[in-house]
This record gives C-alpha cells, sequence and structure tokens, in this order.
C-alpha cells in the first residue's frame, strides 16, 4: 500500500561562495548550518579550493557565465528569503556578483573573505577594492577585524574603532556592518553591530582553541538563515553569535590540523535530550532504591545531567524540586524535565569549563564523616575557595568552582594521570549549609560513585 506524501515547506537561502574540499568552510559550511537553521540551502558555485584543515594548496575559479546560469537557475525556480556571500576570490567575480546584486529583492549578507584562518590569502588586492560596490548592495556585511581594516584603513583594537569602521561601511551603502571581535586580545570577545539605531556589542567568552576553520562561513550563514526566516537584523545576528559560540566550544576533531567548528552542534545538542532525560531518571530510580537519605542535605538532593553540548541550564535536565527525606526513605518530589535545577546545574556548568566530560552531578550534604568517605573515591577530590560560593547565580560562586575544577588535571606521585574530579567540596559556604558535589561522565558512574560514599559511610556507622 503506497503512503501519501506530507511536503514540508522550508525558507529557502543561498550561498554565493567558494567550495572547500575539507568540508569545513566556504559552501559546505553554508550549506551545513543553513540546514541546522531550519532553513533549504541551495548555492552558486564560483571557485573551486584544494584544502584541508592544514591549509590552502590551490584555488580555480570558474568563468562567470557559468556562476551566471547557477545564479539564473536558483533565482528562476526558488524564492528566496535571504543570500549571502562568501568567498569570491577574484575582482572579476566580486564585480560581477555586486553587478547581479542590484537586481536581489531579498536581504543580502557579504561575508568579505579575504584570508583563511589559517592565514592563506583569498583574494587578490584588486579584489579588495572591488568590493565597495558590493557592500553598497548589503543588508549586512561581516568582515573580521583584519578584513575590516582592509575595508576601511581603521586598526582594529577595541570597541571604539570597531565602532568607526562600521560606520565607515555603512557610509558605504551598507545597511548594517558587524565587525567580528575574534582576532581583538581579551579575555571575552566583543562582536559589535554598527546600524542606522547606533550600535550594539555581543559579547561572550573567547574560547581557547585553534579550531576555528569555518567561523567566518558559519557565522554569516547563520544570520543569512534566520533573516530567510524573517528575523530582524539585531535578532538574526545575536542567533547566529549563539550558534557559533558552541560551535567553536565543541569544535570537529578531524583532519591532521587544529578541526573546524561544528557546524550542526544546535542539532545534536537537542537529539541528545531525550536520552539525557532518561539517563537521570534512571539514576534517580537507583537512588531512591538503595535510599539515600542519609547523604540528602538540609535542601534536598537534586540529580543533574547535561547534554554533551549544554551551555545554560535550560540544556541541563534535573528533578522538578528535590529529592527530599520522607518518613519511607528519600522520595523525588516530582519528575525529570530541562530547566528544572538552577544551583546544581549551574555548578555542574561551571564544572565543565574545567572537565568538559563531566556530564552528570548531584549535590549531598557535608560533614567529616562524609569528607572521609569522599577521600575513597576513584579520582581527585576538589575543594571551592574558603568564602567564594555566594549563591546559585553570583558570578563569584562559579569562578569559584572553574577555578577549582580547573588545573586539576596532571600526574600523582607516581606518575599516573588523575584524570577530571570526581568530588567538590564547599565546606565554608556564605549563609549557607556546607555541601559537596559528586560528578561523572556518565549517569551509571555517578550512581555508583555516590551508592559507594553511602556504603563507606554505612560502614563508618557500623564499626
Amino acid at each position: 500500500m503506497s503512503r501519501t506524501a506530507a511536503p514540508v515547506r522550508l525558507p529557502t537561502a543561498l550561498t554565493i561562495a567558494t567550495s572547500d574540499s575539507g568540508g569545513g568552510a566556504g559552501i559546505q559550511a553554508d550549506l551545513k548550518t543553513m540546514e541546522a537553521c531550519g532553513t533549504f540551502g541551495t548555492s552558486v558555485l564560483c571557485a573551486t579550493t584544494a584544502q584541508n584543515t592544514q591549509g590552502v594548496e590551490s584555488v580555480h575559479v570558474l568563468p562567470t557565465e557559468e556562476i551566471g546560469a547557477q545564479l539564473e537557475a536558483v533565482c528562476g525556480d526558488f524564492e528566496l528569503g535571504a543570500a549571502k556571500t562568501g568567498m569570491l576570490a577574484t575582482a572579476e567575480v566580486v564585480e560581477f556578483v555586486a553587478e547581479r546584486a542590484r537586481e536581489f529583492s531579498f536581504p543580502l549578507v557579504v561575508d568579505p573573505v579575504m584570508v583563511a584562518t589559517s592565514g592563506d590569502r583569498l583574494l587578490e588586492s584588486a579584489g579588495e577594492a572591488a568590493y565597495e560596490d558590493l557592500i553598497a548592495e548589503a543588508t549586512l556585511v561581516t568582515p573580521n577585524a583584519e578584513e575590516a581594516t582592509v575595508l576601511t584603513d581603521v586598526e582594529i583594537d577595541g570597541k571604539e574603532a570597531a565602532i568607526e569602521a562600521g560606520e565607515a561601511i555603512c557610509g558605504m551603502g551598507a545597511a548594517a556592518a558587524l565587525i567580528k571581535g575574534g582576532h581583538v586580545p581579551g579575555e571575552r570577545v566583543g562582536d559589535v553591530l554598527v546600524g542606522s539605531e547606533g550600535a550594539r556589542t555581543f559579547t561572550h567568552p573567547r574560547v581557547e582553541t585553534d579550531a576555528t576553520h569555518g567561523s567566518g562561513c558559519t557565522l554569516a550563514s547563520a544570520i543569512t538563515a534566520h533573516l530567510a526566516r524573517g528575523a530582524a537584523i539585531e535578532q538574526a545576528v545575536g542567533e547566529g553569535i549563539s550558534l557559533l559560540s558552541r560551535a567553536v566550544r565543541y569544535p570537529l576533531d578531524i583532519g591532521e590540523g587544529p578541526g573546524a567548528v561544528h557546524h550542526l552542534v544546535g542539532i545534536h545538542e537537542r537529539a541528545a535530550r531525550e536520552a539525557t532525560t532518561s539517563a537521570v531518571r534512571e539514576a534517580v530510580d537507583s537512588l531512591v532504591a538503595r535510599d539515600v537519605a542519609p547523604l540528602i542535605p538540609e535542601v534536598g538532593t537534586n540529580v543533574v545531567g547535561a547534554t554533551p553540548y549544554a551551555e545554560k541550564p535550560a540544556e541541563i535536565a534535573a528533578v522538578e524540586g528535590r529529592i527530599t527525606n520522607t518518613p519511607t526513605g528519600a522520595k523525588p518530589t516530582r519528575g525529570v524535565a530541562f530547566g528544572a535545577s538552577r544551583h546544581v546545574a549551574r555548578f555542574l556548568l561551571a564544572a565543565r569549563e574545567g572537565a568538559p566530560e563531566l556530564r552528570f552531578a548531584l549535590n549531598c550534604r557535608f560533614d567529616e564523616e562524609i569528607e572521609t568517605t569522599l577521600a575513597e573515591l576513584d579520582g581527585p577530590v576538589v575543594e571551592l575557595e574558603a568564602g567564594q560560593a555566594e549563591g546559585p547565580t553570583d558570578d563569584a560562586r562559579e569562578r569559584a568552582i572553574r577555578e577549582a575544577f580547573n588545573g586539576t588535571r596532571g600526574t600523582d606521585s607516581d606518575g599516573r594521570s588523575e584524570g577530571a574530579p570526581v568530588a567538590a567540596i564547599d565546606r565554608d559556604p556564605v549563609d549557607r549549609e556546607a555541601l559537596a558535589w559528586i560528578v561523572a561522565p556518565n549517569s551509571g558512574t555517578l550512581v555508583e560513585r555516590t551508592l559507594g560514599v553511602l556504603d563507606a559511610l554505612d560502614g563508618e556507622n557500623a564499626g
């Protein structure tokens, strides 16, 4: 028996760019990102490159007649919501695309690709000069600091210079400019959006990694996809930066070079939620069945599980309420849901800054007996700096947790790897009872470690 088709209609976006044979940047990155952002991606190929994670070996530029034929085929059939340009390679191609862009009735994002992340030059000097006409047709231009300097002669060393360069690009005719701050030194990255309503800075923590291949393409195509979905420029930029921040935090370990950003990381995060919820639920069931009442603090215990790509409490599964002591033993107040924890979820997020493989955690009471049993676990136990854990959302508390989990790896006195911490202690909190946390890379190990503490505690009490 045949089945009835159920067509899906998606907003359509276009990338006009160059192929990356290594798959991390160029049209390959654009199409992956557009799909991840809920749009159907189409493409116009301007050139091919022989490149990989280590660099660019050669570039072959297509004739403008072939580029034009692709553009006519796409524009003649698809209802485009937005388009972007990437690497265009030569002045002739830049000029050709600028001429065709005058006919576009949809938003255009211009990513003026001039230098690869590896440092290889991707555009001849005459092409740099040809960009002014293309910029005049742009809804948004997304240069990094080096490209902004090439376009405006403004050296980008901070926010004020970025605003100056952005205003200069808008003066060329663009509706807005996003000056990316990834190449500007500092603990936090500041991307400055300049437009008719002034300037706004999007800041986020810098990720210490060399695996940034494809970052510019990914950001521009994410913004393009959201424009195609009907978002305003500022919203589209915010969504794009959010996606790229996560894609850089969890890069793809591919090739012999540094690797590439993870274009589909958002899809993988959402796909991992069901399994994470099940793992937390099974851990709770195991702990309740064993009755962990002796470990539960006055505030109650929560068991939390992060997806492999979690970046905020809404991406961490937890017990709704807590596990508390009742006349019949330890019981959860409700079920398991994402975003149900703030305190333990934020602890786990901060701990993952130092040990990203940690995905599960719970809090328990702390005293001298518990401290003794924790020492018998199969790894390092770290301690928060006295007086630093001031509240569930306090920056000082999260900084103390990050510092405790950072730098804990290494070797013991026998030269063996110590690995990630297995627990943490906060013996001197401000206005709160002392607590301990048990952490693990998976829910099974979390349960095993917790029951190990309980067994040791039972043994001490029996003795």
